[in-house]
């Protein structure tokens, strides 16, 4: 029988030659892994410039309010938001949710003169509009053209309350008219409201 022998130079040279493939895989996965890294930061750069870019500042404001000396920001995605789910829940007349979001003791002007001050009164005028509306042959219905919300910047005047909460101007068309409405929202309560009426131009 005849026995092969390792010697121990043999030994030495598979070790080296091992150890120095494994040196040139872990330099090849390290260079892999910082390459990786870099090209996540480039592509992740370009989006937060982006973003940050699309965001307007909350310190600019324009305008004017007369009698004060106010400015208007632009107000929040949040009120928008309150928004729509107000106006949603107007349309399908769901008037729980509705009473949820109206103040008890707030203002609130409608488009035929009259006023109401709390949410009762309110949704009441509301159903009346909408029965009104079913007993001439067209159901109530409407488009929200656009909303945006704004805020009156600080006064140092104790009578001026417009700057509780934030703003929404919205604009609805509905079957025969146009309406122009103003919201104010304070702590998820809608407080003042005024809405203004037009005739429908049909061209």
């Amino acid at each position: 029988m005849i026995v092969y022998e390792k010697t121990p130079s043999t030994i030495t040279g598979i070790q080296d030659k091992s150890s120095e493939e494994n040196l040139k895989m872990v330099q090849k996965l390290t260079k892999f892994i910082i390459m990786k890294k870099l090209i996540l930061l480039l592509l992740f750069i370009p989006l937060v410039s982006c973003e940050n870019t699309n965001q307007p500042s909350k310190n600019i404001t324009n305008g004017f309010i007369t009698g004060t000396d106010q400015t208007v920001m632009m107000g929040s995605e949040a009120t928008i938001d309150l928004f729509n789910k107000f106006n949603n829940a107007w349309l399908n007349r769901d008037y729980e949710t509705m009473k949820v979001h109206i103040s008890d003791n707030g203002i609130f002007r409608h488009a035929d003169g009259s006023i109401t001050n709390n949410a009762e009164e309110f949704i009441a005028h509301s159903e009346n509009n909408y029965q009104e509306s079913l007993a001439s042959g067209e159901e109530e219905e409407w488009i929200t053209n656009f909303a945006f919300s704004v805020k009156p910047s600080a006064s140092d005047d104790p009578k001026i309350t417009n700057t509780k909460g934030e703003w929404v101007c919205a604009r609805f068309t509905g079957l025969n008219a146009v309406y122009d409405e103003w919201y104010q929202f304070v702590d998820g309560k809608l407080v003042d409201w005024t809405s203004s009426k037009r005739e429908l131009i049909k061209l």
